[in-house]
This record gives structure tokens, sequence and C-alpha cells, in this order.
């Protein structure tokens, strides 16, 4: 009888200690997603917050460095553009990786300029919002890295 109730005691306790510490994973995923800023910007400094800034070489930052080049595509409306890109990645793996998936980073170049107008686009602000829209869906995609830079090469916009 006495190891009968200790028995469904230490199961009872069992249960409440695994739903306590599964209801704090959860409050806490629920409170990290919620701090998550929308601006582009502050999620592009999000995304490279753990990146530790390191002084790189020019041999490095040229190492390091993928070019995607004469990219033509229509922006939302009757405008197009005409762009290329230099995407400057953390390490040589990072690089690796993002070479072998340059298909799927031109698919999200060319989603990310479709749902962009002219005037969006246009001057440094406009460059600055392409960049840190491409760094914030860039990074999720890839595991041994991550992009710390877009730079904008080449920049045409034709008006129609």
């Amino acid at each position: 009888m006495f190891k009968n109730k200790m028995l469904q005691w230490l199961i009872m306790i069992l249960i409440a200690i695994t739903l306590i510490a599964l209801a704090s994973f959860i409050l806490w995923d629920y409170l990290d997603k919620k701090s998550q800023p929308s601006d582009p910007s502050a999620q592009a400094a999000n995304s490279v917050e753990n990146v530790k800034p390191k002084k790189l070489t020019a041999e490095q930052i040229k190492e390091y460095t993928v070019e995607i080049k004469d990219i033509t595509t229509n922006l939302s409306g009757k405008n197009y553009i005409k762009v290329s890109f230099a995407f400057l990645l953390e390490n040589a793996k990072a690089k690796e990786e993002f070479e072998m998936l340059t298909t799927r980073v031109r698919a999200v170049i060319l989603q990310t300029l479709a749902d962009t107008t002219a005037e969006q686009a246009s001057g440094s602000k406009g460059q600055d919002l392409i960049s840190t829209t491409l760094i914030n869906k860039i990074n999720p995609i890839l595991s041994k890295g991550k992009l710390v830079q877009v730079d904008i090469t080449d920049y045409n916009i034709v008006h129609n």
C-alpha cells in the first residue's frame, strides 16, 4: 500500500515537472518571436548579430565573395531593372554552400525585385532596402555560415 502511494506521487511530480518545462519552452519561443523587429534593416542587423566582425584582408574579401551578374527582371509595375550583386560570406564553407545554391539565390533575388516598385528601388535607400531584404531572405537558406554583406555592383532601372 505504501509503495503504491509513493509511486503515484512520484509519477504525478514527474508529470508536473514535464508540463512546467514544456510550457516554459513554448513561452520562451513565443516571446523570442515577438521580439523580432519587422523593419528589414533591423532584421538584417539581427541576423548577423552573432557574426563576430573581424577585419578581413583584401585577399579574404575576394576569396569569400560571390558575384551574380546581369539579372534583368520586371519590377512591380511597368518598369524593369538590370542589376548585379556581390555577396560577401562569412567563411569559405559558406561560400561553397552559397555557390551550390546559386539557382535558389537567383530565385530569391527575382522574387524580391518583383515585389519592389521603381520608386522603392531608386536611390541609396532603395539599394539599402534591396540589400537588407536579400540578407534577410538568404541567411535562413545557409547552414554553414552567414551572408555578411550584399553589394550592388551594377544598377539600372528602365522606366516605361
